[in-house]
């Protein structure tokens, strides 16, 4: 084989691609062979839709693309912000347990004599619930009424909000009126007022309410910033348990807690589901579902709260069924609700920064007697019902006292359950009539005179300087002779009771009676001893109650004691009760038992129940305008006024009528079970009258007679009409 080239076979690539090639080609047998690139193929493009259509096409591609740039840099932006606003709000709140108590005042407790719970004023705060103490029927009852999805959102519901302005556009409201699809975190925002505090100095109490629950966007936008902030700083459980300590459920309560004590007299973590329904039903409108002011429309609310509670899966159908079958029932102290006029008084009565304007928790011991205090309503309600007209405006009112003052019950008018409203009991001023005869009688007994002594009922004429002549008459327009002491007050005669002022002096009389309480203006002139005069009812009880302690002056009063809430010692203690004396009590002791007259056999027969000792004294002013009966056993003392608010005479109606029914049907109430007591009165010596008698330094009645005619003269009685109220 030869070596030359000539003698090689030459290579396949050589053959291929020639010497060149075939060179290159061996020299990279071992390299890796590169993948053949794949040609991209080019989309074909759309063609660009010329004239109108595709250049409104290409501006909306546009506008749409210009406005998602700046939306996200603007929410990047506004993220940025709230995440700020959110975090400053949350670095400020303090502790959840500083928020719980949030009034601006504090509260007064009332008790009855007994020491139980009759009335509360001012803003009751209970004591702080927390989520885990309160009743699991509370806590679930809340939820399910105002917030079922609480635990699952962070602050704000935007599918509540958008379903509370569906709702509220579909009614005819505006967006943001009406329902407000708040969350519970929400809400509270708005109870803490945004962390603004309330500040006295510059703005007041509604004031300061009003702003916090403006509803305008601003301020809607500023809550859902403080919510988020609560969330942030606080637990769920932590905001639910502000929520509700502070939310306001009517009748002066603030929080479940105290709104619990309130109505059910019992702590909010053990009310059961019929009662946590209640509760719950008063976050919507808290006075208007209060069970105090209408206890079946707040257990209507109680049964729709019950439904929505099994809806949600919170209560079972037996659970539910249990409830709805045996509805809250209202404690005793709710319930009865008495008081309120006595309650007024009693605030009115104490020291205003202890009680109007208390900013501490204050309890103030009474003396009301709750049983008569319910009697006193309920003789009202009969009397109004059974005797008189249908439609009649006519008011009354009531006061039954011991003899030391101390008020046992007040009404102070036809509505026996208010709060705040005008007492007459207290307020209104009135003429006395012939209620005031018995002070008369007093000036002269205390002088030494008998109730035996005589008086000449016969025609009377006095010229008063500036007003010419003078004739007063009696009811009757007739005259009686000679009668007793005793027999012109027992028949209410006019005459008699102007001749024994004018003969003791008008001056005695009238110091009389200011002693015995009646401190108003005392009339001047001879017609003082009509009751011209004005007085109020619970002055003139006290009055009374003079005559029966035996002759001492009282000042009536409601309040025992006062102290802060859980002081032991009493900040101050009662300023009322029994006085100097006024009249010997000899004379005191034969009052009463002419007084005893009038009711056993005189004006105020009327008044007689249960076969008791009783005495009083009718009192009917010109035209009829007032009609009162005071009275009295040997155990309470009552006044019963009755009349119109704008003074339009009554019709028909004396003390001797309606008045006593009024005080009848109050005190056999109220005596009710009590064992008969004699009144404590002196009788007269038989036959026994002061013009058998040698005169005394203080002259006889008698013997003086003809001396008062040459003084006082004589001549016809004056008549007036009247328009009295009719009775049944």
């Amino acid at each position: 084989m030869s070596d030359s080239p000539r003698g090689k076979r030459p290579l396949v690539a050589d053959k291929r691609y020639g010497g060149k090639a075939a060179a290159k080609s061996a020299r990279k047998v071992k390299a890796k062979p590169k993948p053949a690139r794949r040609s991209r193929r080019k989309k074909p493009s759309r063609p660009r839709r010329g004239g109108l259509i595709g250049l409104v096409q290409r501006l909306i591609r546009w506008v749409i693309r210009l406005i998602w740039r700046v939306v996200w840099r603007v929410g990047l932006v506004a993220g940025v912000v709230l995440a700020l606003f959110v975090g400053y709000y949350a670095t400020s709140l303090p502790p959840a347990t500083e928020l719980l108590d949030g009034r601006a005042r504090g509260s007064v407790t009332l008790l009855d004599h007994e020491g139980r719970v009759f009335a509360w004023r001012g803003d009751q705060f209970g004591g702080a619930v927390t989520a885990q103490t309160v009743s699991p029927y509370l806590k679930n009852a809340i939820l399910a009424t105002e917030d079922r999805r609480f635990y699952r959102h962070f602050g704000l519901s935007p599918r509540g909000i958008a379903s509370a302005v569906r709702i509220n556009l579909s009614e005819g409201r505006g967006p943001l009126s009406g329902h407000g699809g708040s969350t519970i975190t929400q809400q509270t925002a708005k109870l803490l007022c945004l962390g603004v505090p309330y500040n006295p100095e510059t703005q007041s109490e509604a004031e300061y309410e009003t702003e916090c629950r403006r509803g305008t966007i601003k301020r809607k936008a500023s809550e859902a910033i403080y919510a988020l902030a609560m969330e942030v700083k606080y637990s769920k459980d932590e905001i639910l348990t502000i929520y509700m300590n502070r939310v306001f459920l009517g009748a002066g309560a603030r929080g479940f807690e105290a709104a619990s004590q309130r109505y059910f007299g019992k702590s909010a973590a053990n009310v059961d589901a019929a009662e946590a329904a209640m509760l719950a039903g008063l976050l919507v409108a808290p006075t208007r579902f209060a069970p105090t002011n209408d206890l079946t429309r707040s257990r209507n609310r109680a049964a729709t709260i019950l439904r929505l509670m099994n809806e949600q899966g919170f209560l079972s159908d037996a659970e539910t069924k249990a409830a709805q079958n045996s509805p809250a029932e209202l404690s005793e102290a709710a319930e009865a609700r008495s008081g309120g006029y006595f309650a007024d008084w009693v605030m009115s009565s104490g020291p205003e920064f202890f009680t109007r304007k208390t900013t501490e928790d204050v309890i103030i011991r009474t003396t009301l007697d709750q049983r008569i205090q319910r009697s006193a309503e309920e003789a009202m309600k009969w009397v109004f019902a059974n005797k008189v007209r249908e439609g009649s405006e006519a008011q009354a009112a009531i006061v039954v006292m011991s003899a030391d003052g101390a008020v046992r019950a007040m009404v102070g008018g036809r509505r026996t359950r208010v709060d705040g409203a005008f007492n007459r009991a207290v307020q209104a001023r009135r003429q006395t009539g012939s209620a005031f005869k018995p002070f008369v009688y007093a000036a002269a007994l205390d002088l030494g005179y008998s109730p035996n002594d005589t008086v000449e009922d016969e025609p009377l004429t006095i010229d008063i300087p500036g007003s010419g002549p003078w004739s007063p008459r009696n009811y009757t327009n007739r005259h009686y002779g000679t009668v007793t002491l005793t027999r012109a007050l027992q028949d209410s005669l006019n005459i008699p009771a102007v001749k024994v002022s004018e003969f003791v002096g008008r001056d005695l009389v009238r110091d009389v009676a200011t002693q015995f309480g009646l401190e108003s203006d005392l009339a001047a002139g001879p017609a003082l001893a009509l009751g011209a005069s004005e007085s109020t009812l619970i002055n003139m009880t006290g009055a009374y109650a003079g005559i029966l302690n035996g002759g001492s002056s009282v000042t009536p009063y409601g309040l025992i004691d006062l102290r802060l809430l859980d002081d032991k010692e009493p900040l101050m203690e009662t300023g009322g009760g029994i006085g100097e004396r006024v009249i010997q009590e000899e004379a005191a002791r034969q009052l009463i038992y002419m007084m005893e007259k009038v009711v056993s056999e005189g004006t105020g027969q009327r008044a007689q129940f249960g076969g008791r000792e009783l005495a009083g004294k009718t009192g009917t002013t010109q035209a009829a305008r007032d009609a009162w009966f005071v009275g009295f056993s040997a155990d309470y003392v009552a006044g019963i006024w009755m009349g119109y608010d704008d003074n339009t005479p009554l019709t028909g109606v004396t003390g001797g009528g309606l008045p006593a029914e009024i005080w009848r049907e109050t005190m056999s109430r109220v005596h009710e079970g009590m064992p008969l007591s004699p009144l404590p009165m002196m009788l007269p010596g038989r036959g026994e009258t002061r013009e058998t008698r040698t005169p005394s330094a203080n002259g006889p009645v008698g013997l003086l007679e003809s001396l008062l005619r040459d003084i006082l003269g004589g001549g016809g009685g004056g008549s007036s009409g009247t328009r009295p109220l009719q009775e049944r």
